[in-house]
């Protein structure tokens, strides 16, 4: 099976092609979004209170 590529990942095969941004921003921006991921999987099984993925992005990450 492949693996999916991530948005990050995605970014830092763009920008590798032109040069655009350091490895050690890449790096930190993969820590995060593993971050993120963990903790939206952690809490999908401990909360539960969100309807859907969207209503959870939208109140985790969204500002107004």
């Amino acid at each position: 099976m492949k693996k999916q590529q991530t948005a990050v990942e995605w970014l830092a095969e763009m920008t590798s092609k032109i040069g655009y941004v350091s490895a050690d921003i890449l790096e930190q921006a993969k820590e995060m979004e593993k971050d993120q991921i963990c903790n939206a999987w952690y809490n999908s099984l401990t909360k539960g209170d969100y309807n859907s993925a969207d209503e959870y992005y939208n109140e985790t990450f969204k500002s107004e």
